[in-house]
């Protein structure tokens, strides 16, 4: 159970394959909050593909028909990065799944530039920069669980990045075992202050229009239990409610917060109904082109619910 001004709703232990109820103030479209930035939708392909499968992927993609006022960003494998850039529509940015950060350097100007490379199979932001990859993906909750990324580490990570001018896409969310101990905001909370910690618009210039946050509730995905549009609106409202008591205003407006739990193109519409809702980062559909790109056209049902067509 959670009260607050941040965004408060009531959790319950739900029966198998029935969704996590929730008293939430969004039964119907309530626009409180909403962000001011372009629908953003973002394809992680992670551990998938091959050379042929990357080339057909691409082809659909290109074909497909996006809507306008929609930034569209995928992220291959880093062994296909090349290949999609070379071959992908300007209409479509790319980015890597993971950057390296040296975890232990003491950094007070938050840079965090290694003196070494002595980081066997690792990809550093400088690496990103110089090839031109405007995009990455950090803290997602593969890297969370399986690797050990713990929050302190995933906000050097964002520092490092933006420091070299990457766009980042930043991942939150709790597992079904926090969500169902009411302990949902005190987790993203937490992982949204170790990344404020480490950036500011000093040399971090732009960190609310250019670090896109992810809420992914780990819950929903393979536990049989299934994120509602109110869960998942009642999240996003508290996370720009903390942007704008802990950051600032013109931040909290200016970040764009994207859904990422088993988006796909018979929930997608559904969900940008939402005002915080500000963009999908998709998993599985992403590897549909017929399927990601209306994912990324559901942008035309979220700005006609908020006023924005």
């Amino acid at each position: 159970f959670f009260t607050g001004k941040t965004g408060g709703f009531r959790v319950s232990a739900p029966k198998p394959g029935r969704p996590v109820p929730v008293t939430s103030r969004h039964s119907k479209l309530h626009v409180t909050a909403q962000g001011n930035g372009r629908f953003i939708v973002g394809g992680n392909w992670k551990c998938n593909g091959t050379k042929a499968s990357v080339e057909a992927l691409v082809k659909g993609l290109n074909a497909g028909d996006i809507a306008d006022k929609v930034d569209v960003v995928v992220a291959p494998p880093f062994l296909y990065i090349d290949q999609a850039m070379g071959a992908l529509h300007p209409k479509f940015k790319v980015a890597a799944q993971n950057a390296w950060v040296e975890y232990t350097l003491d950094d007070p100007t938050h840079h965090y530039d290694s003196e070494s490379g002595a980081f066997t199979g690792e990809v550093s932001a400088e690496m990103l920069e110089d090839l031109q990859i405007p995009w990455v993906i950090l803290g997602h909750s593969e890297r969370r669980s399986l690797l050990n990324e713990d929050n302190k580490m995933v906000g050097k990570k964002v520092a490092h990045a933006r420091f070299h001018g990457l766009s980042v896409i930043v991942c939150v969310g709790e597992t079904l075992e926090e969500r169902e101990s009411g302990k949902t905001l005190e987790v993203i909370f937490a992982q949204l202050q170790a990344v404020a910690d480490e950036i500011d618009d000093r040399e971090h210039s732009s960190w609310g229009s250019q670090v896109v946050i992810a809420y992914e509730p780990i819950w929903a995905i393979g536990t049989g239990k299934v994120a509602t549009p109110d869960q998942v609106q009642d999240v996003h409202a508290a996370i720009r409610e903390w942007l704008k008591l802990n950051v600032s205003e013109e931040v909290s407006k200016a970040t764009r917060i994207q859904y990422g739990g088993s988006v796909n193109e018979t929930n997608c519409a559904e969900l940008a109904r939402f005002s915080d809702v500000d963009g999908f980062l998709v998993g599985g559909a992403s590897l549909d082109p017929e399927k990601f790109v209306q994912i990324c056209n559901s942008s035309v049902v979220h700005y006609k619910a908020v006023g924005r067509a």
